[in-house]
């Protein structure tokens, strides 16, 4: 990895040193985890957890985006995952005025508005429409989102979905380097715009794990996988807490 890569993930994850806990806010939405279990990660006072139809997200009202967004996908929900695209973003009425992103801030960015939890995972109408709330978007560099995103990571990840035996828990988020504060921003919210993007993928059948680990930029091409351990080192989560998974 290039030094300037590790000297930013250093960075971040000393943000993360301190005690961690078990998010215990996504009551409704439990089964949207391998093993009904939230990451552990450090709590943060603007953090906020929201229960969609088809996943789940942390949010973070310091950077405006979230923190991570969770779905399962199996064989059956991506062959459901047929829904037309609705287009309609919209910013999330259960977050404060004051930590959330709006329509304002993207316009004219030069960023894309960069799903999470992709609309093509969308196994319904509804969980299509809710898949454009701004909790589940990010500012993402415009190639990258339409390119080497869309196809190496989002796309691939529903074939290897629609190919597994079983349960395929996906956890996507936003890393921001050196830190939120310090991360460049967009709109009169300021919402932070990420350095880097992971898409972490669990095959709970075969206890297996890997994670995308993109740099956020119209440049950035293909790469191969990192493994979970890579992931937790360098953003301090442990997205799958009690489990010891093999890449």
């Amino acid at each position: 990895m290039p030094l300037v890569f590790r000297s930013a993930l250093l960075a971040f994850f000393v943000l993360f040193t301190a005690p961690s806990y078990a998010n215990k806010d996504f009551a409704g939405c439990l089964q949207l985890f391998a093993r009904s279990t939230p990451p552990v990660l450090t709590q943060r006072p603007t953090n906020r957890a929201l229960c969609y139809d088809a996943f789940a997200i942390l949010h973070s009202g310091e950077s405006k985006t979230a923190v991570f967004v969770a779905e399962k996908l199996n064989k059956a929900s991506v062959a459901d995952a047929d829904e037309k695209r609705t287009n309609r973003f919209f910013a999330d009425a259960r977050l404060r005025s004051a930590e959330r992103a709006t329509l304002e801030d993207y316009k004219r960015s030069g960023f894309d508005r960069g799903h999470m939890a992709p609309a093509g995972d969308m196994p319904t109408a509804q969980a299509m429409a809710q898949s454009f709330s701004l909790a589940n978007i990010v500012p993402q560099a415009p190639k990258h989102n339409q390119g080497a995103w869309a196809k190496s990571v989002e796309l691939a990840t529903r074939d290897y979905a629609a190919r597994a035996s079983g349960n395929v828990f996906v956890i996507t988020g936003p890393v921001f380097a050196p830190s939120i504060a310090a991360s460049p921003s967009i709109g009169p919210s300021q919402v932070r715009v990420p350095k880097f993007l992971f898409k972490l993928v669990y095959d709970q059948d075969k206890n297996k794990a890997w994670a995308h680990w993109h740099l956020n930029d119209s440049e950035t091409r293909a790469s191969k996988p990192i493994s979970y351990a890579e992931l937790v080192k360098y953003t301090g989560i442990e997205f799958l807490p009690g489990l010891n998974p093999t890449q």
